[in-house]
């Protein structure tokens, strides 16, 4: 099994596919909302912070993991210790999870990508994206009819995820993002320059950089700024350790973290540099604050950005189309590099042909999307991200650096990376793992478990949080426990 193990063709192909999957739609719509809200450039400093204690680290641990056990997440991680093999199902389950609301998002990106050409969306965004285009019902048990175009969209995204994956790593994945991650970034910087000399761009781009200092001492802040750096670089979901375990044996683990971690950083800039431009425009254009057009996640894409754009004429066709066509790719880079992530430890674990397992995967993950193509789908997206996010990976994360950092030995993924890398990382690093991102993710956890106790997630009711919310995090243990308790068909692992 780990002979025949497929390898990436180059080194920039593993480096580019990484970089891809940490480049994903939060760069676009969460970064430069969380930096506005959180001191603007005094953000920077906890930022950078969390990038060199967390981001890093826990890149190299992963990159390491992967690289030196040659295998899925499940597998590096069995290998390491038997008993904690169901850690490395947990975020594989997660990762599917993601995936099945994100072909959601990507269905809309789809479809703004068309409607940008009429700009169909008409004067009043809000109503024709909640009302017209989602048909959003008034609560998240009722789901009313399936919305066709949705699910149009989410069949399409699920087709392309499909094709990419079935042809492999070397064939598929990374002559894929080789493509996608290159036109990504030149469309982003179209659109950057062109935003840049908007009227009133100045003014979006001082409200986003000007430092707020007396921010820089809340804890809610370096909380904002490790959050973003975990979430954005695709950590504790399986894919890192996934796509590492398909490098050759002489790889430079250690600059190839620090290569993926600075080049997601900037594109997130160059994301908020091109966001806040445009949202100084609107300000200008309507005569209000900035703060009254400042907005993220969903909202910002696809109900402020499309008013930008009709206030703009025909310019605001083609940043339209730039725009929604950035989004996807972001989108598609991310989503292929999930499939991978939960495809691969199916592969390893029961010997399963890749064409069977991605087909299976992508069949699965269109038909739970018919769910979300019905008028309650952005409350299930809402309520299941906000779980996955600060319970899930914040809890599988904290799990990873006590397993490495405290029952096996730092030492181990140190020792490897160093051998093989150009420059070798110093004890910083099993400070940071035995230390540091484990105080930090306790941290993280404990505050979103009070702030959960104090006034429920987004207003829902109780009984939402825990049919959308709570469940999802007790389905993905026990379904992690159930599938770790199965024999390993490959001799990859000693029973």
């Amino acid at each position: 099994m780990e002979e025949n193990r497929e390898q990436w063709g180059s080194k920039l192909g593993f480096i580019i596919a990484a970089i891809g999957s940490a480049v994903g739609l939060g760069n676009i719509w969460r970064f430069p909302y969380i930096a506005y809200s959180n001191g603007g450039g005094a953000f920077l400093i906890p930022y950078f912070f969390a990038i060199f204690t967390a981001g890093i680290p826990l890149l190299i641990l992963e990159y390491g993991l992967g690289h030196k056990f040659k295998g899925s997440t499940p597998l590096a991680i069995a290998k390491v210790n038997k008993k904690w093999e169901w850690l490395g199902w947990w975020p594989t389950i997660n990762a599917f999870i993601i995936l099945t609301y994100y072909s959601m998002i990507l269905s809309w990106a789809v479809n703004y990508l068309r409607f940008s050409l009429t700009k169909a969306w008409g004067s009043d965004t809000n109503t024709f994206f909640h009302v017209d285009f989602i048909k959003l019902t008034e609560s998240p048990f009722k789901f009313s009819g399936v919305i066709l175009p949705i699910l149009i969209g989410i069949a399409v995204i699920w087709f392309i995820n499909w094709i990419i994956c079935y042809k492999g790593i070397k064939g598929g994945i990374e002559k894929a993002n080789k493509i996608l991650l290159p036109a990504l970034v030149v469309i982003m910087i179209i659109i950057v320059i062109r935003s840049v000399n908007l009227e009133g761009a100045t003014e979006g781009l001082n409200t986003l950089f000007t430092p707020d200092w007396s921010k820089v001492m809340e804890p809610k802040v370096w909380i904002a700024a490790y959050g973003q750096v975990f979430f954005s670089l695709s950590l504790a979901m399986g894919i890192m350790m996934t796509y590492s375990s398909y490098l050759p044996e002489k790889t430079d683990i250690n600059n190839s973290a620090f290569m993926t971690a600075f080049a997601n950083c900037g594109f997130e800039f160059l994301s908020a540099i091109a966001v806040f431009s445009i949202l100084g425009f609107m300000a200008t254009s309507k005569g209000v604050p900035i703060n009254e057009v400042v907005s993220s996640g969903v909202g910002l894409a696809f109900v402020v950005f499309p008013a930008v754009f009709t206030e703009m004429g025909t310019l605001g066709v083609i940043l339209g189309v730039l725009f929604f066509l950035c989004l996807l790719f972001a989108g598609i880079t991310s989503s292929v590099s999930l499939i991978e992530a939960v495809s691969a430890p199916f592969i390893d674990k029961f010997g399963w042909a890749r064409n069977k397992v991605v087909a299976v995967i992508c069949t699965i993950g269109f038909l739970i999307g018919i769910l979300y193509s019905t008028g309650a789908g952005l409350y299930l997206l809402d309520i299941i991200d906000n779980f996955i996010n600060n319970y899930g990976i914040v809890v599988v994360g904290l799990l990873e650096v006590i397993l490495i950092g405290w029952i096996s030995s730092p030492d181990t993924v140190r020792n490897h990376t160093n051998e093989i890398s150009y420059f070798r990382i110093g004890k910083w690093w099993n400070i940071c793992v035995k230390f540091v991102t484990p105080a930090i993710l306790v941290f993280m956890l404990v505050q979103s478990i009070l702030t959960e106790v104090k006034t429920p997630y987004g207003g829902y009711e109780l009984s939402a949080l825990l049919a959308y919310g709570w469940s999802i995090i007790g389905f993905g243990i026990i379904l992690a426990l159930i599938i770790s308790k199965r024999h390993w068909k490959s001799k990859n692992v000693v029973e």
